[in-house]
């Protein structure tokens, strides 16, 4: 028989260490999702449909990490795109130490320690958690087509598969098969640092605060003097950190890119002779204005936003351009 506790009595429950799931289990060990849904919140709509034929997490990892995966009648699925994966742009592990805050330079140190790129897409480690979508400067980018991505997670996905990606669109199964997938890399409340007795005198909206419902988002132009840049003094180590991480992620021997770049001293003064010009291999025109497609070419960079790569950083990452070069 299964009982039904009132809000109340759940409250009560977490005092004592013990949270109804047929089993006495802690708080600790649960998902944030679990612990919210015991205060009340209905996630049933984020959820995937596993009443589609061929949906599963293991079909959606595939298709999230190698771009396709099996057909539910047998065979294999076209690629979704020519161009990318999701994990071109999107790590699928926590990336950052705090997840209350958006501080680039915190989450180029973590993701150093913790052996991840430095990416532009934030990461897709609870992302089922968050309430939006293609937040602050994206509708600039891409329009009316955030409307429908901003508040619901299959449109971001679809969004992200079919404009990001330069893909075609997915079918059901295939989208269904990401969102369970994403739902086996949501937040736990480990994560959010959270005990049992704590857990039991929080509200729903003191749990939120413990981690970003979004992920802000704000475009920056270029420096309006290329050659000066932003004025700040480089520091090559942090700039050492952000090339390795994060170009070296898409560029290393072509790997998304026409631009292969290495760590010779050829990659860095093909960089450094063309940071103050306004051409597709400028370090300032890539990161903030990305570069668009190519004729006949879909493929495109997309630009960092303020959030993940500060102008600091950028400042950093010329910096040790600069020095590799000389």
């Amino acid at each position: 028989m299964i009982k039904l506790y009132s809000i109340s009595a759940i409250s009560l429950l977490f005092v004592m260490g013990v949270y109804w799931s047929g089993t006495s289990t802690s708080v600790e060990s649960m998902s944030v999702v679990e612990l919210l849904e015991s205060k009340g919140m209905d996630y049933n709509s984020k959820k995937p449909n596993f009443g589609i034929d061929g949906v599963s997490a293991e079909v959606g990892k595939q298709l999230f990490h190698e771009g396709f995966s099996a057909k539910p009648n047998g065979g294999t699925s076209g690629k979704q795109s020519k161009h990318f994966v999701c994990t071109s742009c999107h790590n699928v592990t926590k990336e950052d130490p705090d997840l209350s805050v958006s501080d680039p330079q915190a989450r180029l140190i973590y993701s150093e320690e913790k052996g991840i790129p430095f990416l532009q897409g934030t990461t897709m480690y609870g992302a089922v958690n968050r309430d939006t979508y293609y937040n602050g400067d994206y509708d600039k980018k891409y329009g009316n087509l955030v409307k429908p991505a901003r508040n619901d997670i299959r449109g971001a996905i679809q969004l992200c598969a079919t404009e990001c990606a330069q893909g075609r669109e997915l079918k059901d199964w295939e989208l269904e098969s990401i969102l369970a997938y994403l739902w086996t890399i949501e937040l736990n409340v480990d994560d959010i640092g959270l005990t049992d007795e704590v857990a039991s005198n929080m509200d729903v909206e003191s749990i939120q605060a413990k981690y970003l419902q979004g992920s802000p988002a704000t475009f920056l132009p270029p420096p309006s003097d290329r050659e000066i840049g932003s004025g700040l003094l480089g520091r090559p180590d942090n700039g050492k950190l952000i090339y390795e991480n994060s170009c070296l992620h898409c560029h290393y021997r072509g790997k998304y890119s026409f631009l292969h770049l290495d760590n010779s001293r050829l990659s860095f003064k093909h960089l450094k002779r063309n940071i103050s010009k306004y051409s597709r291999h400028s370090l300032y025109q890539v990161t903030r204005w990305g570069v668009p497609v190519k004729s006949g070419k879909k493929s495109y960079m997309p630009q960092y936003t303020e959030e993940r790569m500060s102008v600091q950083q950028l400042a950093d990452l010329r910096a040790y351009i600069e020095e590799e070069a000389s």
